[in-house]
């Protein structure tokens, strides 16, 4: 592998590891010619569905836009890099598993609303902000009620 910052043609594996969800191995390299240390994930290529967006173009599934817009929702928020990540492959897995050749734009924005639920709220708040388009006030006043009202109590099993 080539290195990034130097261009050497050939780098070392210092450590290789599966990732956290299982999808890929992340291996830690060094360049004999600079010594910087840079990491590269190796991941299954399979065929993702093609995004349909809402004048009906389509484009291909990119993980990096999904990434890039989960980290600007999350900028200066107490999330890990390697939640986005997971977050990112939890979508890709879902998407995967669907078998469908296509999925539509506003299924992909739930899916990310879904995951930046889950990893912080203030991030969610941001990203259904631009995604839903909040046009005043009420818009935000609706979505943070939502976090105010009581969830429902899971059933319990009785022994």
């Amino acid at each position: 592998m080539r290195c990034p910052f130097c261009r050497h043609e050939d780098t070392q594996v210092v450590d290789s590891r599966v990732s956290e969800d299982g999808a890929a191995i992340r291996r830690r390299r060094r360049c004999p010619a600079c010594d910087k240390r840079f990491t590269t994930y190796e991941r299954v290529e399979l065929t993702l569905p093609a995004v349909v967006k809402k004048d009906g173009s389509r484009s291909e599934f990119d993980r990096r836009k999904i990434a890039a817009s989960m980290r600007l929702a999350l900028r200066k928020r107490p999330v890990s890099a390697e939640a986005i990540d997971a977050a990112v492959a939890r979508i890709e897995y879902l998407l995967l598993g669907s078998g469908e050749r296509e999925v539509r734009s506003e299924r992909l924005g739930e899916l990310v609303m879904n995951e930046l639920l889950a990893l912080d709220k203030i991030a969610y708040v941001r990203f259904a902000s631009v995604y839903r388009r909040f046009e005043d006030v009420s818009d935000f006043e609706d979505v943070i009620e939502e976090f105010r009202r009581p969830k429902p109590d899971k059933p319990t099993r009785k022994r």
